[in-house]
């Protein structure tokens, strides 16, 4: 934090900053509240065992 006082970002690095916050918020949002789509779950592949 003393870095960013001493030489504080360029706003278009802020602007940056703030968009990836907001895409990560709503990724959380649509995850908790409307549920991941069981299409875009990958699937478990069991593997034979190797004697």
């Amino acid at each position: 934090m003393a870095r960013w006082v001493r030489h504080p970002p360029s706003a278009g690095r802020v602007r940056l900053v703030l968009i990836v916050l907001a895409l990560c918020l709503a990724l959380y949002a649509v995850e908790r509240w409307i549920s991941w789509p069981e299409a875009l779950s990958p699937d478990r592949l069991r593997l034979p065992l190797r004697p």
